[in-house]
């Protein structure tokens, strides 16, 4: 894990904090969708807050609504890592 860089093992090692070790998130899951994986819009808040807490970015409700698939709430978190960084 590096602050500089948010990656899809980040994201995997926090979604299983949240929901345990029973979800199945291995293999190529970047254009699954978050629904087909079994999260639902309060796990992805949670999620939300975690990487906050985390990497020291505030993820809006709707960034995480928006996403629909690990890839794209990988590539948001990177965009606000790198916008904070610029700052």
């Amino acid at each position: 894990m590096s602050a500089n860089r948010f990656t899809m093992n980040d994201l995997r090692r926090i979604l299983r904090e949240g929901a345990g070790e029973e979800a199945d998130l291995d293999g190529d899951i970047d254009g699954v969708t978050f629904q087909d994986l079994g999260y639902e819009s309060l796990a992805l808040l949670e999620t939300g807050a975690r990487i906050g807490r985390e990497f020291g970015v505030e993820l809006e409700d709707d960034t995480l609504i928006d996403a629909e698939t690990p890839r794209q709430l990988v590539d948001a978190v990177n965009e606000l890592l790198l916008a904070v960084r610029a700052a």
